[in-house]
């Protein structure tokens, strides 16, 4: 059985991203070619549990964090229920297989005031550079969206008359999220910037050269100017996502509402957002609770 099938399956049925095939990928050549060199062993079918233990303790004992190594047993476990699917197979060798503990991470989101701090006016130059960096960053707070999200933007998902935004999510999922006129203006003078450049582009978010932001620029961004304003080890997208939603929850805004924003299938990934702190928990109770009114 090819793997290129399993791909194509993920690709076109699952409609995964590219860097998530991509990744599959690359965890199933890496687990093939450990068959190959430790066991004398091809195709991947040919594999039972055993040869899979002994691939995770070797990941293990090579320093592979477990989170990593479950993430690369997923993939391997993926393409067993995929041949499983096509009748390929009659057992999944992983099917009582359990997931290695891990610690659960606790990203703290940035505080309102740590926002509000990085988008002040007087940390960016009034340049093409500084009018971009600070859309960017003021675009990933009011919206939510995720850093792929943001790169894919076209100029054309901008509608400042109706002030929305279309987003192209996960499994290519289109959503619209509202804008408010703070973002609208941003964006007016950002294009005025970006005219200059007479870059052909559709994509909205460029570098100086004209061509589409990637991943470590919109990274550097971020770092650059969160540096001098939080001392929070991590400074990313993600956790401007997520302090979109607390923030948003942490004043009274509806679940359902937020999980919509966010782009997400279900209210599970959602709650991940709701761990308020023990101050607002306790505003709460104060002022809801019938024996405390």
């Amino acid at each position: 059985m090819s793997l290129d099938s399993f791909f194509d399956y993920l690709e076109v049925e699952k409609n995964y991203s590219p860097n998530t095939v991509q990744a599959y990928r690359n965890d199933l050549n890496v687990f093939n070619k450990y068959l190959v060199d430790e066991h004398s062993l091809s195709p991947l079918t040919d594999a039972n549990y055993s040869h899979i233990r002994s691939w995770i303790v070797s990941l293990v004992n090579n320093g592979l964090s477990n989170r990593s190594v479950n993430r690369k047993i997923t993939s391997l476990n993926s393409y067993f229920k995929f041949l499983l699917k096509i009748d390929f197979i009659n057992e999944n060798p992983l099917v009582n297989h359990k997931a290695l503990k891990t610690q659960k991470k606790i990203q703290l989101p940035f505080s309102e005031s740590e926002m509000f701090a990085a988008l002040s006016s007087d940390n960016f130059e009034n340049s093409f550079t500084g009018v971009r960096d600070r859309f960017i960053i003021d675009l990933f707070y009011t919206t939510g969206i995720r850093r792929i999200e943001l790169i894919q933007i076209k100029i054309s998902d901008f509608n400042v008359s109706k002030k929305q935004i279309k987003v192209l999510g996960k499994r290519n999922k289109e959503r619209i999220i509202p804008l408010i006129d703070s973002t609208i203006n941003l964006f007016d003078k950002y294009i005025s910037f970006r005219s200059e450049l007479k870059s052909y582009q559709e994509s909205l978010f460029l570098t100086i050269k004209g061509e589409p932001v990637y991943e470590k620029l919109i990274y550097r961004i971020i770092t650059k100017y969160f540096d001098n304003i939080s001392t929070k080890v991590k400074k990313s997208p993600h956790i401007i996502r997520h302090s979109f939603a607390t923030h948003l929850l942490n004043n009274g805004a509806d679940l359902n509402s937020v999980k919509d924003l966010l782009g997400h299938s279900s209210l599970a990934a959602t709650q991940v957002y709701t761990n308020r702190s023990i101050d607002e928990i306790k505003k709460v109770f104060a002022k809801s609770h019938p024996r405390n009114i």
